[in-house]
């Protein structure tokens, strides 16, 4: 059984979380992680690069200069892609790039994601993480406390405004609910810190 230090918001350990060793997945689930992570920066792409083919670009279909004669290559339209101002053969155009995973497939992405991390020794839980306003010095206290200097990811049982205003202008820190993290922001970040309430709250999305 893994178990994970507690600490409280001042940044002393106050105990130690024991993990079930049925969530701990390490023997499988690689290829999981690739297709959960392609899959992933697929979506995020828009899919909005655009060219003109040599039809759509404006201009005369009269023939530059007549075909023989005259020592040049022969030319039928200024479109030809061949030409500078032309149009693009085989160019990009409007696209969706977005993949879709199993629920499973996802699932075991997150669940190694998670068991790497905590094998790594680099998760811990933080007792609470509650801003009375979102002041970014605030939220750079309390890492400083816990000594986070490289950034971190915070897991959170519920997102509040106030926790993603103090926490969005800190480079390499990101914060996000325990039912929205997945596999990619996992193994993105250094540290990965969750809160109790959304300690329990992934446990809950692990087991499925």
């Amino acid at each position: 059984m893994y178990s994970i230090p507690i600490h409280s918001i001042s940044g002393a350990k106050s105990g130690e979380y024991r993990l079930d060793d049925a969530l701990v997945v390490l023997d499988k689930g690689g290829q999981a992680v690739h297709e959960a992570i392609v899959a992933y920066l697929a979506n995020q792409r828009r899919g909005t690069a655009s060219t003109l083919t040599k039809g759509e670009v404006a201009g005369s279909n009269r023939k530059p200069w007549r075909q023989k004669g005259t020592g040049r290559a022969r030319a039928g339209y200024r479109q030809s892609p061949l030409w500078r101002g032309g149009g693009v053969a085989f160019g990009p155009k409007p696209r969706s790039y977005r993949r879709e995973l199993p629920r499973k497939v996802k699932r075991l992405a997150l669940r190694r994601a998670f068991s790497e991390r905590v094998a790594a020794g680099e998760v811990m839980i933080l007792e609470d993480l509650h801003l009375e306003q979102p002041k970014t010095r605030l939220f750079s206290e309390i890492m400083k406390k816990l000594s986070l200097t490289r950034g971190a990811l915070f897991v959170v049982d519920k997102l509040d405004r106030n926790l993603f205003l103090a926490s969005r202008n800190i480079p390499g820190v990101e914060v996000v609910a325990a039912s929205d993290v997945n596999a990619y922001q996992m193994l993105r970040y250094r540290r990965v810190v969750v809160t109790s309430r959304g300690m329990q709250a992934l446990e809950e999305r692990l087991a499925g």
